[in-house]
């Protein structure tokens, strides 16, 4: 088996440790690295200290190859992330002429003068190389230290995701293995977490390599399966083998076995046997009735609605 890549994500900002801001960046990279075949071992938000910046870097690159950041980019005194990284490889930090030049026309284009501060943004650890931003006014740096990658992107996600797919995605590909991910997810209804775990623990336990996560959620309890490996018959035998004994442990409990939701596979049914359906409600808002018109082409299985709020 050949060897595969893990990461971590390091999110920037003091802003992200408030109930203000989402860091909603690491969900993105997450799906992409997966994409690849990359695993995330990590996710971790850090504020604008470069002290507990410096560590979360010094940790992340003792664990893993590759580290991708969001954030602390920006040309102000909180965006310590590029000198953060420039002081733990020990790589000094130079003004890049070209950078400059562009984060001036950036300016005279929008009829204003540039800020002496902005030259921060212009300033590049030994060794990096240029991620151009056409969108922003910071670029992002790519660093290889040792065997290990860092990725330093800018945090407003318009920039990091278009930043990520030309820049970013090109050379993890290049480096890339043939591991990826396997996935399988089962929905129960009707059950309790707990319940759910007494009756399946002994099938998936059988199997170290699958990762198995049993989480609970409105009305329902998911069953994630998930596999890292580059031998694709074995993960779908593997797999196979263990939903077939979840489906005997569980049997009509399960209500889908590809992710669909309870909406979806209601909606599946209704057109499969070309039957329509109707909700009367009373105390619930139109809820029913709002999930079952969420999918779409219902109207050809909704038939209409009525909600009686008097029983409130």
């Amino acid at each position: 088996m050949t060897k595969q890549m893990k990461a971590e994500i390091i999110a920037v900002g003091s802003e992200l440790l408030t109930p203000d801001r989402m860091d909603t960046n690491s969900l993105f990279l997450t799906e992409e690295l997966n994409k690849l075949g990359i695993e995330v071992v990590r996710k971790s938000i850090v504020g604008d200290n470069r002290d507990y910046l410096s560590a979360a870097f010094k940790e992340a690159l003792e664990r893993v190859e590759l580290v991708i950041a969001s954030g602390g980019l920006g040309p102000t005194e909180d965006d310590v992330t590029r000198e953060t990284v420039a002081d733990l490889l020990s790589r000094k930090l130079h003004l890049h002429q070209e950078i400059l030049r562009y984060i001036e026309g950036r300016f005279r284009q929008l009829g204003r003068e540039m800020p002496a501060v902005n030259v921060r943004q212009a300033m590049v650890p030994e060794g990096a190389e240029i991620l151009e931003n056409p969108r922003g006014s910071a670029p992002g740096l790519w660093l290889e230290d040792a065997g290990r990658f860092i990725a330093l992107l800018p945090g407003p996600p318009r920039e990091l995701k278009p930043m990520y797919q030309e820049q970013i995605l090109p050379r993890l590909q290049r480096r890339g293995s043939s591991i990826r991910m396997f996935h399988r997810e089962l929905r129960v209804a009707g059950m309790g977490e707990s319940s759910v775990e007494q009756r399946i623990k002994a099938i998936y336990t059988r199997y170290a390599e699958v990762n198995t996560t049993i989480l609970a959620a409105p009305g329902e309890i998911q069953i994630h399966l998930r596999v890292w490996t580059d031998d694709a018959a074995h993960a779908q035998k593997t797999l196979d083998e263990i939903v077939q004994g979840f489906e005997i442990a569980l049997a009509e409990r399960i209500f889908s076995r590809d992710g669909s939701s309870m909406e979806e596979v209601v909606a599946g049914l209704l057109t499969r046997n070309n039957s329509t359906i109707s909700a009367a409600e009373s105390c619930t808002g139109g809820l029913l009735a709002q999930r079952l018109t969420s999918i779409a082409g219902s109207s050809s299985y909704s038939s209409g609605t009525h909600s009686d709020e008097r029983g409130r």
